[in-house]
């Protein structure tokens, strides 16, 4: 799970193993001896967007050249790794945010807390607190956020209205009574909302607008057997159980925005990337029956995951001021708006959204009232083989194998194994002189 979220799962398929050097001076003479040189990596369809903006910043900054590497994300993380070990890490690098505390424990990223206090572009409290908070790691900054990742809901407003209701959910009260009248409206054959047993983020989110941590004792045992955990595990397998969703992985729906336009399902968890599918794939008389809407919470408006990208400078950098530039340049308001008309991609920073190309999107409203509403995951190196038990556990909760009672018993005592490497190394750190 590295979230790079959606942005790696969603673009994997669709970028093969393109590698790309962007010479941001190109068409220009060699660069002279005065030259500066920064190297980028970056991974997807968000590569080939930093080499469309790199043109202004080479008129800002003739004297430094940029050498981009794009990488697509299902090869990403290994070169990364395999970088790390061979000295040969960039200087600045587009990083997963879930991938950021294990770089960081590797001590291979640049602490950045000072390049902000002294920074007239990067202002923290402009950037909104869930996805800044990703970024912190040991009270040290470690990233600073460069898209936003995140869930919430997508429904078929003209159904609901069918069903009797004129909003969409605030609460899980509200919402169980929705699923239920929809799929007294659509029969047995279709259904009131869509989870993808081979996805996790669903569960996560309904986990994460929990008041209990899904870890405890500062990340070294599971807390699957709270009352939060169970809570959210419970409404999860009411979905099923009351067939209002269909027990099914994603590769067994032929095409998802197909199946939402004939109403095989109304309610679906997703990404601010599907706000362009549903507007390309559904056709124009279907473009007034949906809306996004934030998610609903146990008992009020709810959270969700804080994901996306950040930009990171490696500590083993020799031209950290040079990247920095870079990345002051790339975070810059102007620049992000920028980055969101080519890519779609959500900014991190609250002033951006001020921008009529978002300000004025109907879709992206309901994204920018879910962003004040944001939580990170815990930061931890274990944290894509923890999400992955959780949906294999709840999977079997779903399908029987386990009861309720069972299943967060089972995923304390598998994440507690998953957790004795760093229980060894904090005690160690604790007993050290």
């Amino acid at each position: 799970m590295s979230y790079r979220g959606r942005a790696g799962s969603r673009r994997a398929s669709s970028w093969l193993g393109v590698s790309l050097l962007a010479l941001c001076a190109a068409g220009c003479s060699s660069p002279s001896s005065s030259h500066r040189t920064v190297t980028v990596w970056a991974m997807g369809a968000e590569g080939e967007v930093i080499a469309r903006l790199l043109p202004e910043f080479n008129r800002l900054h003739p004297d430094i050249e940029v050498r981009l590497q794009q990488l697509p994300w299902s090869a990403a993380h290994q070169k990364l790794l395999t970088a790390f070990a061979g000295d040969a890490t960039p200087d600045l690098c587009q990083l997963g945010n879930s991938w950021i505390p294990e770089f960081a424990a590797l001590e291979a990223l640049a602490p950045l807390e000072a390049r902000v206090a002294d920074s007239r572009v990067v202002q923290a409290d402009d950037y909104f607190p869930g996805i800044w908070a990703t970024n912190l790691i040991a009270g040290r900054l470690y990233g600073i956020p460069w898209y936003v990742d995140t869930r919430l809901l997508f429904y078929r407003r003209d159904l609901l209205a069918r069903a009797g209701f004129d909003h969409p959910p605030r609460t899980w009260s509200e919402w169980a009574q929705m699923l239920a009248a929809i799929k007294a409206l659509v029969g047995p054959e279709r259904y009131s909302v869509l989870l993808p047993l081979n996805e996790f983020e669903p569960l996560l989110v309904l986990a994460l607008e929990q008041p209990d941590p899904l870890l405890r004792d500062d990340g070294r045992f599971g807390n699957f057997e709270s009352a939060g955990f169970r809570r959210a595990l419970g409404f999860y397998r009411e979905m099923f159980a009351r067939g209002w969703a269909p027990p099914v992985a994603n590769t067994q729906i032929s095409n998802f925005w197909d199946e939402f336009g004939r109403g095989y399902y109304s309610f679906y968890i997703s990404g601010p990337w599907n706000i362009g599918e549903f507007k390309r794939r559904l056709p124009p008389e279907e473009q007034g029956s949906w809306m996004t809407a934030p998610m609903p919470g146990p008992d009020g408006p709810g959270a969700s995951l804080a994901g996306g990208s950040s930009l990171v400078i490696f500590r083993r950098s020799p031209h950290k001021e040079e990247a920095w530039q870079l990345l002051e340049f790339l975070s810059s308001q102007a620049v992000q708006q920028r980055f969101y008309d080519l890519s779609g991609d959500l900014p991190p920073r609250r002033s951006t959204w001020l921008a009529p190309q978002l300000a004025d999107n109907v879709y992206a409203r309901a994204f920018r009232e879910q962003l004040e509403r944001l939580k990170p995951a815990p930061r931890l190196p274990e944290l894509e083989r923890i999400a992955d038990e959780m949906r294999l556990v709840a999977e079997r909760v779903v399908r029987g194998d386990l009861s309720l009672e069972e299943g967060p018993v089972e995923l304390d005592r598998t994440v507690d194994a998953i957790l004795a490497k760093r229980r060894w190394i904090l005690a160690r750190e604790a007993a050290a002189p």
